[in-house]
């Protein structure tokens, strides 16, 4: 009986300990909502459309067969 009330210590003492090493990692609130709001703004999102809009055209281009 001992054994297993130290297998469970042992497991929640880990358990918490990988807790709280991937909460570290993520990052701070701040850079997260900056990242956010610049990938709202209208340059990002017309940079993204023009990246894809040259493969529209050539998908297009290939089931038309142009």
């Amino acid at each position: 009986m001992t054994w297993v009330f130290i297998a469970v210590v042992v497991l929640a003492a880990v358990g918490f300990y990988w807790y709280g090493r991937r909460r570290h990692r993520q990052e701070p609130g701040v850079a997260s909502f900056q990242r956010h709001i610049d990938a709202l703004s209208s340059e990002r999102r017309r940079e993204s459309f023009e990246r894809v809009r040259p493969q529209m055209q050539d998908d297009y281009d290939d089931e038309t067969g142009s």
